[in-house]
């Protein structure tokens, strides 16, 4: 009976270890990576875990979980969540929108800032560039599939093709750094992730466009309370200064 406490005892002080010592692994969307990242070493810290970080655009990181990648936390739009979450992919409770972001402008620092104050103004300004870097719709990249929309609905599509530089995924803004694009329209929080990019702005207010960010876990996370404090934290107090720092916000 003492042994059998006794190998109880070492049980129950390995599962402890285990739980306070998981590791993570986290997908996040492109643009919402920075504030992952920025948020990451508080919680390894403050819990034990550990996180390793992936990223991906929004339509290639839903391709990977229904082709069966391995992941505990994701962070997606909405309607990803959704579809992912109707295929039991991602478990409906918990959820949480931890943060919404706009898109912006960008040129090379030292480059004359476009005229971007009015939707008239933009649309000027987009047919007068010489190239626009923008993620490629196909992709999956939540602003280039909403800048694609809005070109088409402005009936500009046509003539503004030859001069989009497509990227596939990452930090649109890098192009006009390396001047392959003029100008650079993407998610705030990536443009402020580039050096040699500046930020021109948001575009106007009537053609904004919000992508939300919402944390889901795994159905098949072996890690259930860890990955439910990593979205806790994501809601958390620590993250409102670096939403902000990072060109984000709460969504309203």
């Amino acid at each position: 009976m003492k042994r059998f406490a006794i190998c109880i005892s070492a049980w129950m002080g390995l599962a402890l270890v285990q739980a306070q010592g998981a590791e993570l692994k986290i997908l996040t969307a492109g643009a919402f990576k920075p504030v992952v990242s920025a948020l990451v070493p508080y919680f390894e810290k403050t819990t034990g875990h550990t996180v390793t970080l992936d990223n991906d655009t929004a339509g290639a990181l839903a391709k990977r979980i229904e082709g069966g990648e391995a992941f505990d936390v994701v962070f997606l739009p909405p309607a990803g969540v959704a579809s992912l979450t109707n295929k039991s992919l991602l478990a409906a409770q918990p959820q949480a929108d931890v943060a919404r972001v706009a898109i912006g402008v960008a040129v090379k620092e030292g480059a004359p800032a476009p005229d971007i104050s009015s939707t008239q103004a933009f649309k000027a300004t987009l047919l007068k560039a010489k190239s626009i870097g923008v993620i490629d719709p196909k992709a999956g990249g939540s602003s280039g599939i909403y800048l694609a929309e809005l070109f088409q609905t402005w009936g500009i599509a046509d003539q503004l093709q030859p001069k989009l530089v497509l990227v596939p995924g990452g930090l649109v803004a890098t192009r006009v750094v390396t001047g392959e694009a003029e100008i650079a329209i993407h998610q705030i929080s990536e443009i402020l992730a580039v050096p040699g990019a500046k930020l021109i702005g948001p575009l106007p207010a009537d053609i904004q466009n919000y992508t939300v960010y919402r944390g889901a876990r795994s159905t098949k996370s072996s890690q259930v309370q860890a990955a439910e404090a990593f979205i806790s934290a994501m809601s958390g107090p620590e993250a409102i200064a670096i939403l902000k720092d990072k060109g984000m916000e709460r969504p309203h």
